[in-house]
């Protein structure tokens, strides 16, 4: 199955809530996930809101090029479910 994210909305701090392809949806804190070079810029939280949807990797990205795969979104989705 192709995971794509196709709804994403801002819930707080550093949780969105995700709706999958797959007609699954939740909420995905990545607040433990905002390490290295890449993702560190997005501990700031007016920074990280705002993501994008990219319309070509179906996931959430942010301008500095960072980004989560969407099926470790969904398996975070799955987990908090």
């Amino acid at each position: 199955m192709t995971v794509r994210i196709i709804e994403a909305v801002y819930v707080r701090d550093y949780v969105l809530h995700l709706r999958f392809s797959a007609g699954t949806e939740g909420d995905v804190d990545l607040g433990q996930e905002l390490e290295g070079e890449i993702f560190s810029p997005l501990q700031d939280r007016a920074y990280f809101r705002k993501f994008i949807i990219h319309p070509e990797l179906h996931t959430v990205c942010w301008p500095n090029g960072a980004d989560f795969a969407p099926e470790f979104l969904y398996e975070k989705a799955q987990v908090a479910a």
